[in-house]
């Protein structure tokens, strides 16, 4: 899950300025006896005000941390995290964690966000049991494939979100969602879907199979591949799709932003083959850097090769602290070699971060170097998405 990159200057207020304290304490700690003095402190009042749900003063610390001191924002940021995701807990007999598996998946149709039937919710824990988590879990699931615009939003709603999960794996139950109050999902030619659960084990225990002496995360990635993608196809009829390793929810949903975004190029250039009946050879990437106060995001408009009409694009956003001195071009372009598109015009213009008036669709980079709104050719365009990604 993106983490913020840019800090918002104003004054702070008491609780952040003591979280402020608290972080740059542990940042700067030399010893573990002194790590375990500042943790603490860091943790009960991370915890007051996901209790108190004030979410202004935790984004307020981490914005001004962000550029002040990176070091700290990373230790105030993973401390809420793992506060949130888990669950608050009072019960210092166990440890509850909230844990998301992440589905990346494509299609010219709809991809679904949909409860999920009772079957394969206990196709699912079996397989989620046996492959993914560790002998002593309990497991409770959500009944429902969430879209990222349907998951919790914030900390404090993710800490409710996790009590009410972690109480229900405390009996080994699933928790049913509520779905009148979901809100809508945007519609994308590719984007993520995310299975959520919790689960419960004695305090110190091991949470998953790697952490078991017979079993690495490759191996897990690969039976969770394997069993849970057959038991997750029935909910993405109609879509290509593929697994993240399912983890802790926050770093679950890092791996799917960093993931979806060459399996989004990938993405394209299967749909853009069979769509215009053309090999990705036959297609042509310009590939170009966004900016607001700095790069935010690179896209990429696809035209037919030695044609200068864009039919396609993506959005490569940067996350974390990747910036323009990154690797990120030469990713891209190495993504789109992969999938057989050699044409690739990479430009340098500084494009503003620009969108559609009418619907809000990103505009993308032509070869003519101007910001454009991609349209598919009308016929191809009838079944598809509103949007593309």
């Amino acid at each position: 899950m993106k983490r913020n990159r840019l800090g918002r200057r104003g004054g702070l207020p008491r609780d952040a300025e003591q979280l402020l304290w608290l972080a740059n304490g542990l940042a700067d700690s030399s010893s573990r006896a002194e790590d375990h003095f500042w943790d603490q402190r860091l943790a009960d009042a991370v915890d007051n005000l996901l209790h108190a749900e004030d979410e202004d003063a935790l984004n307020t610390a981490l914005d001004h941390l962000s550029t002040a001191s990176p070091h700290a924002y990373d230790e105030l940021a993973d401390m809420i995290e793992s506060r949130a995701e888990g669950a608050l807990k009072s019960d210092d007999q166990h440890d509850v964690l909230l844990i998301a598996a992440p589905v990346m998946a494509w299609s010219r149709y709809r991809i679904p966000a949909a409860p999920i039937a009772a079957a394969v919710m206990a196709n699912l824990r079996v397989h989620l049991k046996a492959h993914v988590l560790a002998s002593e879990v309990r497991l409770a699931l959500a009944d429902f494939l969430f879209s990222p615009d349907q998951l919790p939003q914030g900390y404090c709603a993710t800490a409710d979100f996790a009590t009410h999960l972690g109480k229900a794996a405390g009996n080994d139950t699933d928790l049913h969602i509520k779905t009148d109050n979901l809100p809508e999902t945007a519609q994308f030619l590719s984007d993520t879907r995310y299975l959520l659960g919790a689960v419960v084990v004695p305090k110190g225990a091991p949470i998953f199979r790697w952490q078991e002496e017979d079993c690495t995360r490759e191996q897990a990635l690969e039976q969770w591949r394997a069993q849970g993608g057959a038991c997750i196809a029935p909910l993405l009829t109609g879509c290509a799709f593929e697994v993240v390793l399912p983890n802790a929810y926050f770093a679950a949903s890092r791996e799917a932003d960093k993931a979806s975004r060459p399996y989004s190029i990938q993405a394209s250039a299967a749909f853009l083959s069979t769509t215009l009946d053309a090999p990705a050879a036959g297609l042509r990437a310009v590939v170009a850097p966004f900016f607001d106060r700095q790069v935010e995001e690179y896209r990429i408009g696809f035209t037919r090769r030695g044609q200068n009409e864009v039919v396609h694009g993506v959005v490569w956003p940067l996350l974390g602290a990747e910036d323009e001195s990154s690797e990120t071009l030469a990713e891209i372009e190495t993504t789109l070699r992969a999938c057989g598109i050699a044409d690739i015009l990479i430009l340098d213009n500084e494009f503003p971060m620009e969108y559609c008036d009418d619907c809000g669709a990103p505009m993308y980079p032509s070869p003519d170097g101007e910001a454009v709104h991609a349209e598919l050719p009308e016929e191809d365009a009838e079944q598809m998405p509103k949007h593309l990604h």
